[in-house]
């Protein structure tokens, strides 16, 4: 087998060892004869599955007792219109933090349900930086306040949580939830697609605190409402059966590689060696305020941006695969993940030196 060093932003690379223990379960999942996919979400085993992914999220992640994990479909893109329809509770406002597309996005689909303040907005200088907590403005009757710790396509992250008071937190930790330890209490409502840091693509953890459950918008659908997903144990139809064991696989490799702690030190290693590279060599540039540069993901210029083809041929060429950047902002974009190894970004530094050297 001959793995490369992939650097997509999603879905992402999956640890190898994971892989490997998929493959070899696919047809025959311990001894049953048939594949895990291919049985009853009811069945004990399968419920045995599942039960035992949560618990390991829980202790990853360190989730009280007083919060649902629910494991959904739609990916993270559902929860823009889910989250007014189960958040507003009567309300009729909510406060948005905008630091980028997925902000953006966000934002869009709540103004179809209520009055949306923009708490703050990094638009004008590009979304290269997030708004510190003074330059919130905070609404005293919002009904929730949403951020995104971490834009994906920016490459732009918050240092800090914002402090809502009372007002419940929900944030959209889709591209850097497990990459290190955070207070799950701070926040109402945490959402993430899985296909960066939890496992496949189909798959979004929803983990939500439970006073917030049970008074959703008129008119919402039996399958929005997080209390339905809840009291049915995330399967009132049919979940995403092989996302969610994959999920679990990805939570049992996590704990086998330390938990969050030890991940969260492996991804300042890998971020500060890329960003270093970058801040001390003249034909690349990283746009993003020192503060807010994320660790998952890592956008950078080449100096002659009509040299950019030639840097992802020949990147795909030496096994690094994936580095175009959004097609929105262009350039490039490494993604760095959980699963993405150490040597990876080495390789991805040499090579980015060679090229300098040789296109400089």
């Amino acid at each position: 087998m001959s793995r490369i060093f992939n650097f997509c932003a999603g879905p992402a690379t999956l640890p190898t060892a994971v892989l490997e223990r998929a493959g070899g379960e696919l047809a025959d999942w311990h001894g049953t004869g048939m594949s895990i996919m291919e049985m009853s979400h009811r069945s004990k085993e399968f419920v045995g599955v599942a039960e035992k992914a949560e618990q390991d999220l829980r202790d990853l992640m360190g989730i009280p007792d007083n919060y649902k994990v629910l494991f959904m479909q739609g990916g993270a893109s559902s929860q823009f219109t889910m989250i007014p329809m189960n958040l507003l509770r009567g309300g009729s406002k909510a406060d948005y933090i905008n630091t980028g597309q997925w902000s953006t996005k966000a934002i869009k689909e709540a103004k179809r349900f209520c009055e949306v303040n923009v708490a703050a907005s990094t638009e004008g200088n590009n979304f290269t930086s997030a708004p510190s907590q003074a330059e919130l403005n905070l609404s005293p009757d919002a009904a929730y306040v949403h951020y995104t710790p971490n834009e994906t396509i920016g490459g732009v992250e918050f240092d800090y949580v914002p402090d809502t008071g009372d007002v419940p937190l929900v944030a959209d930790y889709s591209s850097s939830i497990l990459s290190e330890a955070i207070d799950v209490s701070k926040f109402g409502l945490i959402y993430a697609g899985a296909q960066k840091n939890i496992g496949p693509a189909g798959l979004c953890v929803v983990i939500v605190r439970e006073d917030l459950l049970g008074n959703t918008i008129e008119g919402t659908p039996t399958m929005f409402d997080y209390k339905v997903a809840a009291d049915n144990g995330s399967m009132y139809n049919t979940p995403p059966t092989y996302s969610w064991y994959l999920a679990g696989l990805v939570f049992e490799w996590l704990k086998e590689q330390g938990g969050v702690e030890a991940m969260a030190e492996l991804n300042r290693r890998k971020a500060e060696k890329l960003y270093g590279f970058i801040d001390t060599n003249d034909f690349y540039a990283n746009p993003v305020a020192k503060n807010n540069r994320s660790r998952m993901n890592v956008p950078f210029t080449l100096a002659d941006a009509g040299l950019d083809k030639t840097f992802l041929a020949e990147s795909e060429q030496a096994g690094l695969m994936n580095l175009a950047g959004h097609r929105s902002v262009g350039g490039m974009r490494a993604s760095i993940y959980n699963a993405v190894p150490e040597d990876g970004v080495d390789a991805l530094i040499a090579f980015m030196a060679d090229f300098a050297k040789r296109h400089g």
